[in-house]
């Protein structure tokens, strides 16, 4: 577990879903890694401690990617999605992941 100490309340908070996309189970596949949506705010220490609090498993590494919101237009309506933030969470060899809801 991560020697640093935060507020449980928070990391409970810091991941707000998992994204299932190609691009994610590719790298998933690829590198054992699993990609999360998380709290703008968040640091790479919080999102470790949160993943190894929540899913009991080791982290090695966090990437994270910051994703522009785009501009989207509704008849005469302009709009625009949110931004997103990004994180790869790497994991220690063996160690395993299943956000897929299957019995092992």
């Amino acid at each position: 577990m991560s020697t640093l100490k935060f507020d449980e309340g928070r990391l409970m908070q810091v991941l707000v879903a998992p994204i299932v996309s190609e691009k994610a189970t590719m790298v998933a596949e690829k590198s054992n890694a699993v990609t999360f949506k998380v709290l703008q705010n968040a640091t790479k220490p919080e999102i470790k401690a949160a993943v190894e609090l929540m899913f009991k498993v080791e982290v090695k590494g966090v990437s994270v990617v910051n994703t522009k919101g785009k501009t989207k237009r509704f008849g005469k309506t302009v709009g625009r999605r949110d931004n997103v933030r990004k994180a790869y969470v790497t994991l220690q060899p063996g160690q395993e992941l299943n956000l897929s809801g299957e019995a092992a």
